[in-house]
């Protein structure tokens, strides 16, 4: 009787690396690859089919996953025995289904055999196998249509991108009438527990200890194991001891030289620690984490009034809360020959008659920041805009040379039309999304880790750099956020300068643009 455990080990060490240095070699399974193929391929029901029918793989970014995976849809596909196979490479969008698809496709062209069984077109993403009927196929979750299908094997690249479990539940619920069918999930970790990635996750560390029986799910999880308490070792994830619990390749084809440069660049930037942790140790995160290290932040601070900063060039960032609550409008300086950072003013703005339940609410001492006058309070007991207004064309205009000002829509669509059409200011929309964000937010970061931003030490800004966070996206792409909405934490300020960046950057940042009131731009 054949070993089919060995037999499946044999067909991918036949197969050949498309990438770097091991391009155009033979596999040469390691052992902690060879296990994984033998596992699934050779833990068999007394019948002789494959126990397991769900596989989920979760290893850190560099590990050849990508080429693992193609391997096994082309074993899928040419080596398992089923006619009329139908495998698929599964994908949250077309540029990720095609990774697999095209290390699949390079296989087969590296090999004189298999190339002359075999259809390639690249096209439709399509590899077929006329002797058997079957075919093997990328598809995404961007598919304009995912049903029709009678699945024999799916390989789910990167779960954790997942927009959504539908096209996992249309590919999985077809394979009914196959035999042994096969869904193989290989992903990193995410940071979405609300997504199918985090709920495969979560089965598969309970099947693993023993809290659910299922002998046909197989979980293999490559991971870090962070300290119960990570504030009594907040360092933990530097220890190499845990990068080698998380990637069986390192020191083989992982270089543990490059985990070292992304190491030290996540201690030096706070907001890449997740990313790091996530995409190189495999541990889940949040969503939104914490973000500047507060120790940089107050050396990035010196005392300086508006009388230091008359005259220059600024760009202005408006954070307009609802009308009850705090509002910001900050002004960024470029950096100029007298001073080689950039420079912040704020005006924070809150309704008199709500200054005191507001204190009482958040827990911070507003009545003294408005004494200090850090804070100005409007009249009545919502925000007047007219007297933001006021302050832009009388203190801002007056002081200051003001490029741009960039504005959020939301909530700012009368004020902002005044500001243009009635006052001559040129205003940009900048929306509170990453993608309008993500390169400011990640630029703000950077001037602080540098020592190239000074912030004025206003005490209300302080405050809000200590409560901001930041929300990720699936490409490391992020943007600042309230840690929590239902916690009196507020981060008006930061937004404010991360918006006036924006337009800084979109600018040259250096603040030579000529200066021509009047200019409208909406």
């Amino acid at each position: 009787m054949i070993d089919k455990g060995q037999h499946a080990v044999d067909f991918i060490n036949r197969l050949t690396h498309t990438k770097g240095k091991f391009a155009g070699k033979r596999f040469n399974l390691r052992p902690w690859q060879e296990d994984i193929i033998r596992r699934i391929f050779g833990t068999l029901k007394p019948d002789g089919t494959r126990q397991y029918r769900e596989v989920y793989v979760e290893i850190p970014r560099k590990n050849g996953k990508s080429e693992l995976a193609a391997a096994i849809a082309l074993y899928l596909l040419l080596g398992d025995g089923e006619v009329g196979a139908e495998v698929y490479s599964a994908a949250s969008d077309k540029d990720q289904a095609s990774l697999v698809f095209d290390v699949a496709a390079q296989m087969c062209r590296n090999d004189g055999k298999l190339q002359s069984v075999i259809n390639i077109v690249d096209s439709k993403k399509r590899i077929t196998y006329p002797r058997r009927g079957s075919f093997y196929r990328a598809i995404s979750a961007e598919a304009n249509t995912k049903h029709g299908f009678n699945a024999s094997g799916v390989v789910y690249d990167e779960l954790h991108t997942a927009p959504n479990r539908d096209l996992y539940d249309v590919l999985t619920t077809s394979m009914g009438a196959r035999e042994q069918p096969l869904t193989f999930m290989i992903t990193t970790a995410g940071h979405d527990v609300n997504s199918i990635c985090y709920e495969m996750h979560d089965y598969a560390l309970k099947v693993r200890d023993g809290l659910i029986d299922d002998p046909t799910f197989l979980p293999i999880i490559f991971a870090a194991e962070p300290p119960e308490d990570e504030s009594q070792d907040p360092d933990w994830w530097l220890d190499e001891e845990q990068w080698f619990k998380a990637n069986p390749a390192l020191g083989d084809f992982r270089n543990i030289e490059e985990m070292r440069k992304e190491a030290r660049k996540a201690k030096e930037i706070i907001a890449y620690q997740n990313t790091f942790k996530r995409l190189y140790l495999n541990v889940w995160t949040e969503q939104e984490t914490r973000w500047l290290d507060m120790d940089k932040w107050k050396k990035a601070g010196s005392k300086y009034g508006i009388d230091d900063l008359r005259g220059l060039s600024c760009y202005l960032g408006m954070d307009l809360s609802t009308k009850l609550d705090l509002t910001a409008v900050g002004a960024l300086f470029p950096p100029t020959s007298d001073f080689d950072r950039y420079r912040a003013f704020l005006r924070f703005y809150m309704p008199e008659e709500r200054i005191k339940l507001k204190e009482k609410k958040d827990k911070v001492p507003y009545r003294k920041w408005r004494d200090q006058g850090f804070i100005t309070t409007t009249p009545g007991d919502i925000i007047d805009y007219t007297f933001i207004r006021h302050d832009i064309n009388n203190l801002f205009a007056d002081a200051f040379r003001v490029m741009e000002i960039g504005y959020d829509p939301w909530n700012a669509t009368q004020l902002a039309t005044q500001l243009s059409e009635e006052d001559g200011f040129e205003l940009v929309e900048v929306r509170q999304g990453i993608a309008s964000m993500g390169e400011s937010t990640k630029e703000f970061e950077a001037l602080i880790a540098s020592r190239q931003f000074d912030h004025g030490n206003n005490p209300v800004l302080n405050w809000m750099a200590s409560n901001v966070s930041v929300r990720c996206d699936a490409n490391n792409n992020y943007m600042p956020v309230k840690p929590d909405d239902k916690k009196p934490f507020r981060i008006d300020g930061i937004v404010a300068l991360i918006i006036a960046l924006a337009r800084a950057i979109v600018n040259n940042d250096d603040g030579t643009q000529p200066y021509e009131r009047g200019l409208i731009v909406l």
